[in-house]
This record gives C-alpha cells, sequence and structure tokens, in this order.
C-alpha cells in the first residue's frame, strides 16, 4: 500500500506546485534522517529490532545508519549512560553538523532508569539538548519508531533561520557547548 503525503503549503496549477524554500528543504530534510545510534543496552537492542524486516525504519527515511558523527544529523542515545560515558557522547554531539536533532530512548538516557547510583548520569539532557524523549524499559519498537515520527515533523516545521538564533545559542551555552 502506497501513502501520498501531504505536499508542503503553496500554490498548484495545471502541472506546476510552487512553495517557499523552507518548506521543500523541511520536507527533504525530514525523509532523509542519518541517525548515528548511541546503544549502550537492552534500548540497543529493541532499536535492532526496530531496523529489522518486521518493523523496517527504512520505511520512514532513516534507512542509512551512521556511525560517525560528521555524517549524521540524528544523535539516538538508547540505553544506560555512565557519567565516565559523558564527555564521548557531548564530543558525539558537538561533531556533527548542524542542523542536528537528539532522540532520547528508553528511561535510562532520559533518566537514569532504575540506576540511581553515583555512576549512571541521571538523563542525557544534563549535558547535551534532548529534542524528544522516548518512554520505556525498554521502548517498544513502535515506541521508538513513533519517537523517529516526532523527530521528522519537528525537523519538517522548523525554521532554516532557527539555528541561527539568539535562543539556540543561549540554549547551547547552557551546555558549554559553543
Amino acid at each position: 500500500m502506497v501513502t501520498i503525503v501531504d505536499a508542503p503549503d503553496g500554490f498548484s496549477g495545471k502541472g506546476f506546485f510552487a512553495t517557499s524554500f523552507e518548506h521543500a528543504i523541511g520536507l527533504a530534510r525530514k525523509n532523509s534522517l542519518w541517525p548515528l545510534p548511541f546503544a549502550t543496552s537492552c534500548c540497543g537492542i529493541e532499536f535492532m529490532a526496530t531496523m529489522g524486516a518486521h518493523y523496517d525504519l527504512a520505511r520512514f527515511g532513516s534507512e542509512r545508519l551512521s556511525f560517525s558523527p560528521r555524517q549524521s544529523d540524528l544523535l539516538m542515545v538508547m540505553g544506560t549512560i555512565a557519567k565516565k560515558m559523558t564527555p564521548i557522547l557531548k564530543e558525539v554531539y558537538i561533531q556533527m553538523a548542524e542542523p542536528k536533532w537528539v532522540l532520547s530512548v528508553g528511561a535510562c538516557a532520559s533518566s537514569g532508569g532504575i540506576f540511581d547510583t553515583y555512576s549512571v548520569l541521571q538523563g542525557i539532557d544534563r549535558i547535551i539538548p534532548v529534542d524528544v524523549y522516548v518512554p520505556g524499559c525498554p521502548p517498544r519498537p513502535e515506541q521508538i519508531i513513533s519517537g523517529i515520527l516526532k523527530i521528522q515533523d519537528l525537523v519538517g516545521n522548523e525554521s532554516l533561520r532557527r539555528r541561527n538564533s539568539q535562543q539556540y545559542t543561549d540554549l547551547l551555552h547552557t551546555f558549554n557547548i559553543e
């Protein structure tokens, strides 16, 4: 079954369609995300199931996983993040090219989960900005797909100028990111 998506706002006539540059770029970006999976535990296994044939994340434009931060625009953090890993995770985020988005998958990445200990980071939003949270311990593949769809909505509707705004710069400064 083929589903036709709604066209962006614009003007159409016989044989043509015109829209703004921002809408066209948003449509292209949202359907061509290159995720970088940063998976450390059971949430990573659920993500593997999401990439498998039964759920097939490729249907949503995320077929090409990138294991290089310089070629990724979506950082998917899944699982328990030890405090010793925070400099590495932050460096991966900094190395990603703009625009970039972050998906926090599972209770451990979002809030430390059941591991309320000195060695576990109590949420990745303490070191990098997070765009979408996926709840669960571990979340089912359907929940991960739902998180990807929410990221796609965010990407498709984001202004091209948002990343150059003073508000975005101030947000990065709160995380000590230049």
